[in-house]
């Protein structure tokens, strides 16, 4: 990266991440030592993280996080843009620079990698993996299904010392793009049916709860309007009558419903979509299903 972008970068993370991670001693009744501790962040005091740590546990902090973007920034030849997000961790976003986008279908449906960090606490090792982001819709996805996309980096303290490794680490995530690519091709030459392919995930309403019948019925039309939508801006012309489509439109259908459509209340950032996501059964299960489902 060159001097400008890495003060650009660096500015961005901490501004996002302008708080530190401190442990503190967790009391029982009548102020009783207890051996363990719990998270809090230093700006709001909320406790952070699932459950207590031990006495050894060190919280990792704004600097290790900053590492793993500058070493993916190397790794990658350089970080256009990051977007960041706290839940309990950190998650960040990093959009390599243009020089690495790669259009799947053509100028009407690219999709172009992005690099997903998540650094949360509790001791789990980080995770970073490698995403793609379709302009069509707007979409940020991880590919369960594509090998070589995820990589764990070990918990631990002053990541800024370990460089060398992280890029080296990040490296074997570059070369999975190629791997998600061909998943990608993989679904978009599956056919299946809309109806059946949102039946398998959701399952069928009770006709006798309505509220059931509704909330079916909402979410359907919701997804067949992203559906629509997204045929028509890449170019894909009308939808048969049968509602047979390619797998490929039919995962970014459930996939830009959960991060777009399903939040009724709030706007949420792109990040936190994609978190949402990231955590999503349904998506999971959309994505098998386009790999798998034929008519």
């Amino acid at each position: 990266m060159n001097e400008m972008m890495t003060c650009n970068v660096a500015d961005r993370v901490r501004s996002a991440f302008n708080f530190t991670i401190d442990k503190f001693p967790l009391r029982g009744p009548e102020n009783m030592a207890t051996p363990f501790y719990g998270l809090f962040r230093s700006d709001s005091g909320t406790a952070v993280g699932y459950g207590s740590v031990s006495d050894r546990y060190e919280p990792h902090t704004t600097d290790d996080v900053l590492a793993l973007v500058e070493a993916a920034g190397v790794a990658f030849d350089g970080v256009a843009d990051v977007k960041c997000h706290f839940d309990h961790g950190h998650y960040v976003t990093i959009q390599p620079t243009k020089e690495r986008r790669l259009a799947v279908y053509g100028t009407k449906d690219n999709v172009f990698p992005r690099i997903v960090i998540d650094a949360g606490y509790g001791g789990q090792a980080f995770k970073a993996s490698l995403g793609l982001y379709r302009d069509a819709c707007r979409n940020m996805m991880i590919l369960r299904q594509a090998e070589g996309t995820n990589v764990a980096i070990r918990h631990t303290s002053r990541l800024r010392l370990q460089m060398d490794v992280l890029i080296a680490t990040f490296a074997t995530l570059e070369a999975g793009w190629g791997n998600l690519t061909t998943v990608v091709q993989s679904m978009q030459n599956r056919e299946v049916r809309m109806v059946e392919f949102l039946n398998a995930i959701y399952g069928e309403p009770k006709s006798d709860e309505k509220r059931s019948v509704t909330m079916h019925r909402n979410r359907t039309e919701a997804i067949f309007r992203r559906l629509v939508t997204e045929r028509t801006v890449t170019g894909r012309g009308a939808i048969s009558s049968d509602f047979v489509v390619s797998g490929w439109e039919a995962f970014n259908a459930v996939q830009g419903y959960v991060q777009h459509d399903s939040i009724r209340r709030g706007r949420p950032s792109e990040m936190e979509r994609v978190v949402r996501a990231l955590h999503d059964t349904k998506v999971a299960h959309a994505e098998r299903l386009a790999l798998a489902m034929t008519l």
